[in-house]
């Protein structure tokens, strides 16, 4: 461990010091060079800055309307055929769009059910396998220009919903015991 701790304070400090003596090896210039990348990244975050609100306002307007909850109701069925918890539905749903949003879910999923319980398990697995799906599409589709997502989507959904029903077998191999 204390080599990690080590390695952490060391190496950053070491790979900027490389990128500066390269960089003046190379005779190139280094501070306008860093001044030109930061206002590249800055053009990029005033352009991503729309999609991350309206996104994060979109899952907000989700969650508070009670859509989210009708949206379960009605998955709830096709759930308990495939031996999901109800629970989970919501947190698998809302990882799709919103990390944080997803993290609130979880958060409460713990206070209700606990840390250990099989739904607590099961959902720290489920976040740990899945991505925020169509936050990162609209995020790293709008920076380089990609309008057409064509199979992305449905792939994404599809592995969703695999790594829901992986996670839940995982979680009640981990219930029952080995």
């Amino acid at each position: 461990m204390k080599l990690l701790n080590f390695l952490s304070v060391f190496l950053l400090p070491f790979v900027l010091f490389y990128i500066l003596v390269y960089g003046l090896l190379q005779k190139k210039p280094i501070f306008e060079l860093f001044i030109k990348g930061g206002k590249q990244g800055l053009h990029t975050v005033c352009e991503l800055a729309p999609t991350i609100v309206g996104l994060l306002l979109a899952v907000g307007v989700f969650r508070s309307s009670g859509a989210l909850d009708y949206l379960c109701s009605l998955l709830a069925p096709l759930g308990n055929l495939l031996q999901i918890p109800v629970a989970i539905l919501p947190l698998s749903i809302i990882k799709m769009f919103s990390a944080s949003g997803a993290n609130g879910l979880l958060l409460d999923l713990f206070k209700t059910y606990g840390t250990d319980s099989y739904i607590g398990f099961t959902a720290s697995i489920l976040l740990s396998c899945t991505e925020t799906l169509f936050y990162t599409l609209s995020v790293y589709f709008m920076s380089v220009g990609i309008k057409k997502t064509r199979w992305c989507v449905p792939a994404g959904v599809f592995l969703a919903l695999l790594s829901l029903l992986v996670s839940t077998r995982i979680a009640g191999v981990y219930a029952t015991g080995p």
